[in-house]
């Protein structure tokens, strides 16, 4: 194949993921114990990629210090988009770091690597015209719908109305080196370059082809998302962990005491201890360094590193932060819940509470099912916390 080269637009905050975003950018929040960008390097890697190329912006810091020069043995080099100005906008930071064609992926979704490798294929076959992914989605009308004609995109639309579409934008692309220049030629829309409107113009220009994918695809938009994708890494045995069972890993510093259960899919990072009685899982991901008191029930929830979790707790469609700390008898029941993002109210959601980084829980506490706490925020014991509690917030009876 004539492509060695990816570059990967990491880039963005994900303010739709606060308060989880408030210290890293979405494309390092974990999935399966490992943040979504490695998963998509991976893809990459395992396609033949030659060279990385990762633009960063917002806490660009976390992906440079976690990754480094190169990725399993495949250097990377980091470009930096000062500004958050559009996905158009964060490609064209590329521009000097780049030769010849490459393919362009999103840093944010857990892709297949054969879904990389079908559009390199089509690009090297149709003599270098544009080739974008394309995946059928139940869901389509919360991403960016798309029609076809002999394999040849005819419509991009974004956030369609319900069962107007059954295929969605998948994010991977493969273009020639000139797709700079068309995007420089693309006007702006509210001060933004989004790389959908130069494909747009290319579509009136030339054909723009499509390759039809499947496999895992897995976008976390919301924070509940995060608990699917896990569940999508977690089947797919995409961890790090030695696997100790069918469906169950376990990294080799962790301790797991001869009277817990893991029941799988379950993931339990390095260093972690699980205390007598515990039950963890289905579909749960314990970061590293993190400890589950005796009689614990963890199902269906993502813990990241250096948390806590005291003796008799319930944590069920949770996702918790670095450095979280729930003393005894903490309980967030699970979902369906519905929760307020911004300004609009997404209904039954299967979401029992997210917890920010370092926020302290006492003794006793309870979460109605949607609940949202801020990093750094303190909650008193005995208390019951609905809603929204901000970020370095202490919430007392």
């Amino acid at each position: 194949m004539n492509v060695r080269t990816a570059v990967v637009l990491a880039a963005g905050e994900g303010t739709r993921l606060r308060p989880l975003t408030k210290n890293r950018p979405k494309p390092m929040l974990t999935a399966g114990n490992r943040p979504i960008l490695e998963h998509v390097l991976d893809a990459l890697v395992d396609a033949g990629i030659e060279k990385l190329v990762v633009v960063v912006g917002y806490r660009r810091t976390r992906v440079q210090e976690y990754f480094g020069p190169e990725y399993r043995n495949v250097p990377i080099e980091y470009v930096l988009q000062g500004k958050q100005l559009g996905s158009g906008h964060a490609l064209l930071q590329a521009r000097d770091a780049t030769a010849g064609p490459l393919v362009v992926v999103n840093g944010d979704r857990v892709i297949e690597p054969g879904s990389v490798t079908q559009v390199m294929e089509a690009f090297d076959a149709g003599g270098g015209s544009p080739v974008m992914a394309v995946i059928e989605r139940d869901d389509a009308h919360e991403y960016g719908g798309v029609r076809l004609s002999g394999g040849e995109i005819t419509d991009l639309v974004e956030k369609p109305q319900p069962g107007a579409f059954r295929l969605i934008n998948a994010g991977i692309y493969v273009f020639e080196h000139d797709i700079f220049d068309a995007i420089e030629e693309t006007p702006r829309e509210a001060g933004e370059l989004a790389l959908t409107d130069t494909i747009e113009r290319l579509m009136e220009r030339n054909s723009v082809s499509s390759v039809q994918t499947g496999g895992i695809w897995a976008d976390a938009t919301y924070p509940w998302d995060l608990l699917e994708v896990t569940s999508t890494v977690l089947a797919d045995g995409r961890v790090k962990e030695a696997p100790r069972a069918d469906g169950v890993w376990v990294g080799e510093s962790a301790t797991v005491h001869q009277d817990a259960t893991l029941r799988p899919p379950v993931a339990v990072g390095a260093d972690c201890v699980v205390g007598p009685g515990s039950v963890v899982g289905p579909d749960v991901a314990l970061g590293e360094n993190m400890t589950v008191g005796a009689n614990v029930t963890v199902e269906r929830s993502v813990v990241d590193s250096d948390s806590r979790i005291g003796h008799g707790s319930t944590v069920v469609d949770a996702v918790l932060g670095q450095s979280v700390h729930l003393r005894a008898d903490a309980s967030i029941p699970g979902g369906p819940a519905d929760v307020r993002v911004d300004n609009e109210v997404f209904e039954e959601q299967p979401l029992g509470a997210v917890l920010g980084d370092r926020v302290e829980v006492g003794g006793g506490a309870s979460f109605d099912p949607g609940a949202l706490v801020g990093s750094g925020a303190t909650i008193g014991g005995g208390c019951y916390v609905a809603g929204h509690v901000p970020g370095d917030a202490e919430v007392v009876r």
